[in-house]
């Protein structure tokens, strides 16, 4: 309900100005414009995206993602105790992971969807193991930042991946960070029951 108040005002207040200042016509250019470039913006990061979530489908249906599951299981069942047994949810987990690894946050969703759908075990509230679950996929770690350099090459980037240590830098703070308050409020949590 904010960001449209927001966007309504923004476009309102764009109207006033370009009517005071008399230039409407402008203004209807630059629209257009920017709506062209947008248009272009999605079919050229299509693509790439395309690319990244068929080569994750593909490693599903080879059964990849049971073995990366099996290589990622010591660190996601720290994560995820609970499950750590369950390959329901080990094996989704693990693609969401994966996904996530390569900057592919739509092509994480449905994984991650998966993985909540096989954690959840009824009621009104979240377990901790789902709120951790949207602390990791809401903060992943990206080794390869995808929809990224996509964008930057549509953009017109000549080195499209040259973020890369910045993207590291700043996925592994925050998702430690995420985890540890994930963590902190799980054991104040504990503790008022």
């Amino acid at each position: 309900m904010a960001m449209s108040l927001i966007w309504t005002a923004m476009v309102v207040l764009s109207l006033l100005c370009a009517a005071a200042t008399g230039r409407l016509d402008a203004l209807a250019a630059s629209a257009l414009d920017g709506a062209a470039a947008a248009v272009e913006l999605c079919l050229a990061t299509a693509g790439a995206l395309c690319l990244w979530s068929g080569v994750l489908e593909v490693m599903r249906r080879a059964g990849l993602t049971g073995g990366l599951a099996r290589l990622l299981r010591p660190v996601l069942g720290l994560l995820f105790p609970a499950f750590r047994r369950c390959s329901a949810v080990m094996e989704p987990l693990a693609a969401n992971v994966s996904a996530n690894l390569l900057g592919l946050g739509n092509a994480a969703t449905p994984m991650g969807i998966r993985a909540a759908r096989a954690m959840h075990r009824g009621g009104d509230a979240a377990s901790d193991e789902l709120c951790m679950l949207v602390v990791c996929n809401s903060a992943s770690i990206q080794l390869i930042p995808a929809t990224v350099a996509g964008v930057r090459a549509a953009a017109g980037a000549k080195a499209p991946f040259d973020i890369l240590p910045a993207v590291w830098l700043a996925s592994a703070v925050s998702v430690t960070a995420g985890i540890i308050a994930a963590k902190l409020f799980s054991r104040l949590g504990r503790r008022r029951r």
